[in-house]
């Protein structure tokens, strides 16, 4: 443990070098309602291509896996490596 750990119990330990506006912040959004903090955890990004169509259906994951090199841009991440 160093001098910006403490602990919190067996094998646990908390940085608390946190600044305190973040905890502050974390704090205030954790008194809000479950409802309101649920509509804003998630952010909704467009993604070319995968979200121009309601569905896609594909009889083998290689014709799935075709799809996705031949169609979806390589910054999505669903390229083969």
């Amino acid at each position: 443990m160093n001098a910006h750990e403490k602990s919190m119990g067996e094998n646990e330990t908390v940085d608390t070098t946190i600044p305190p506006e973040w905890l502050e912040e974390f704090e205030a959004a954790a008194r809000r309602p479950l409802e309101t903090r649920m509509r804003y955890a998630f952010i909704r990004t467009y993604k070319p291509v995968l979200d121009d169509a309601p569905y896609r259906a594909f009889d083998t994951m290689e014709e799935y896996r075709r799809w996705c090199e031949e169609n979806l841009p390589d910054w999505l991440g669903y390229g083969r490596i």
